[in-house]
């Protein structure tokens, strides 16, 4: 609904149009080419986790909870890469929608950007717990879970840092030849480096950020069920054990539910 609502919104003239699209092409090119690297990097944990964890392969235990692991792992990769993509897609448009309702008036620009800035965070902490909670359910496995968790870590890790690298760079460098070499302002129009210096605050502010905001934000409520699996691990604890694990993620959707009211 947000997106829709802020994708709705008019733009100024077609110059702003041209100059966004351009910054929008530009992240999502990174955004593939970061996301390609790290699926191969994924592909090889995903077989280490199947050949050691929790058991080796050859200790006669079975694959089947190797297998469940390696879902939960590569759950959370793809699941945190989706809010990381999701983000993107929307900020690209919410800072168009904004810089044109900022002609208007303040109160309008900040709704299209809180607007923009709330798919981000509901496509974060949806995904986020929803991911979490159907792998619990499948599994009744707090280990297996923990690998979700990791899957999340994993990915921010690398996209934060690879983000935040592309932005920095791409700031100095826009500067050093705007301000220092040509003595023109900051985000002048007429420095071509500006588009790439935008590209790098989408890619390393939007999407990195909130690869590691997911990762904070699983990580928290699933070390917390962690914690109450293992309160409860005897046998004839199996009932409280599931709602030690299933509390904090009832309270999390509790947050989101409230959230969403907050919104709007």
């Amino acid at each position: 609904y947000f997106y829709n609502w802020v994708k709705k919104l008019p733009t100024a003239n077609p110059k702003l149009d041209e100059v966004g699209a351009l910054i929008r092409e530009g992240a999502f090119t990174f955004l593939r080419r970061e996301y390609r690297v790290l699926g191969l990097f994924s592909i090889i944990v995903m077989a280490v986790i199947f050949l050691f964890f929790p058991q080796p392969v050859w200790a006669g235990a079975g694959v089947g909870k190797n297998l469940l692991m390696v879902f939960a792992y590569l759950c959370g990769t793809v699941l945190s890469a989706l809010a990381g993509y999701v983000g993107i897609s929307i900020a690209t448009i919410a800072n168009l929608k904004a810089a044109t309702a900022a002609r208007e008036s303040i109160q309008k620009s900040f709704m299209a950007g809180f607007r923009g800035g709330a798919v981000m965070g509901m496509a974060v902490i949806g995904t986020s717990l929803a991911g979490a909670a159907l792998i619990y359910i499948i599994s009744r496995d707090a280990d297996v879970i923990m690998a979700f968790s990791f899957g999340a870590s994993s990915l921010a890790l690398f996209a934060k840092a690879g983000g935040g690298i592309f932005t920095k760079t791409a700031d100095i460098a826009a500067d050093l030849t705007g301000k220092v070499e040509l003595g023109i302002p900051e985000d002048d129009p007429r420095n071509p480096a500006v588009i790439a210096d935008n590209v790098g605050d989408n890619v390393g502010d939007v999407a990195g950020m909130g690869a590691d905001l997911y990762e904070s934000y699983c990580g928290s409520i699933l070390a917390t069920a962690a914690l109450g699996a293992a309160a409860f691990a005897s046998a004839d604890g199996m009932a409280m054990q599931l709602s030690a694990v299933l509390a904090p993620m009832l309270i999390a959707a509790v947050g989101i539910v409230l959230s969403i009211i907050g919104i709007f």
